[in-house]
């Protein structure tokens, strides 16, 4: 059997709004020595693949998905660009650390970024989308994920040695700063507001830090579609790390809280933020010492979105280098945007 067809005839390739965009995927010998990886493990299991392959390509990953005898009927392969390249290894890391939260991987190869995972079920999204979960889930999801924060929290140091990258609340500012200076998209004008903005980006890392909540890992992109969700058992599992961040926690509610106003409208916030803070109140702080961090913490979190723009595969091609720099434009602008707590 060739590298490219399986017992039912070529993968189908997704490439979503990226027809022409270069990958690995597209590079015989890298996709040949990534199949073969997977055909290794899969043999070294006793499973054993049983229909198309389907294939998943963006600027940012390699996603294939393999129906197999076993293992819940399918596995998933996933090829990180250098800048998340950490994935593999920290998903690995996270199942000794919070193993009821992660999917536990079959096997990680870290040098290379390659994870082979299996399948976690139905996403949150899939369970949101079917009118099957409403706000409510979404409070459940946000304190079960700030509690794996919390059992993070003194894994930080370990958690960047593993390479991902570091953006400590007391050296946001001086992220902020080289984000602007690298980001070739930004106009004169939006150069000079975020010139405006830095100033009071000093006083916000400033009021963060004052919270007394340490540094750990922020997901970056914690939206409904990079979380499975189990409602008969109540479970929510959190996947997809390639965007994360050694930072503040709190700035990971930016995204999720987002998205739910997008669903639920902006009702839903003040019951998600206190979802999300009950768990902190554990380590000592009031609920209004946690609200009061929580406001410089959403502007905070456009850093680490606008910092994620920049992990894509080298050499993709036809402007998408350009386009995550507008991306990474676009969210350091909202960075003075009045959060809406």
């Amino acid at each position: 059997m060739s590298d490219d067809v399986t017992v039912d005839g070529p993968p189908s390739v997704d490439r979503g709004r990226f027809p022409t965009t270069v990958t690995p995927w597209d590079d015989e010998a890298w996709r040949g020595a990534a199949l073969g990886w997977v055909g290794e493990v899969l043999g070294a299991r006793g499973l054993r693949e049983t229909g198309a392959r389907q294939v998943r390509v963006r600027p940012w990953s390699v996603l294939v998905r393999l129906a197999v005898d076993g293992a819940g009927g399918a596995v998933w392969f996933k090829a990180n660009p250098p800048g998340s390249r950490f994935e593999a290894a920290l998903g690995e890391a996270l199942t000794g650390w919070v193993p009821q939260r992660v999917l536990t991987p079959i096997a990680v190869d870290a040098e290379r970024g390659w994870s082979l995972l299996p399948d976690g079920g139905r996403r949150f999204a899939d369970t949101l989308d079917a009118g099957d979960a409403g706000p409510r889930a979404w409070e459940e999801m946000l304190g079960q994920y700030a509690e794996m924060q919390r059992a993070l929290v003194p894994h930080a140091g370990a958690i960047e040695a593993l390479g991902v990258p570091r953006a400590r609340t007391a050296e946001l500012t001086a992220l902020f700063d080289r984000l602007v200076e690298a980001n070739g998209a930004l106009t004169g004008e939006e150069r000079a507001l975020l010139d405006g903005l830095r100033p009071r980006v000093e006083r916000w890392c400033a009021e963060l830090a004052e919270a007394g909540v340490g540094d750990c890992l922020d997901h970056s992109d914690l939206h409904e579609g990079q979380v499975f969700h189990a409602p008969e058992r109540g479970r929510f599992t959190f996947f997809d790390w390639g965007d994360g961040l050694v930072t503040h926690p709190f700035c990971s509610f930016l995204v999720p809280a987002r998205c739910a106003v997008d669903r639920h409208g902006p009702g839903v916030l003040p019951r998600l933020r206190d979802a999300y803070l009950e768990p902190w109140t554990a380590d000592g702080h009031s609920a209004a010492e946690l609200r009061r961090a929580l406001g410089p913490a959403w502007r905070l979190g456009a850093i680490g979105r606008a910092c994620s723009w920049g992990r894509l595969f080298p050499g993709a091609a036809d402007g998408t280098d350009l386009a995550g720099g507008g991306a990474a434009a676009q969210w350091l602008l909202r960075l003075g945007d009045e959060p809406p707590l």
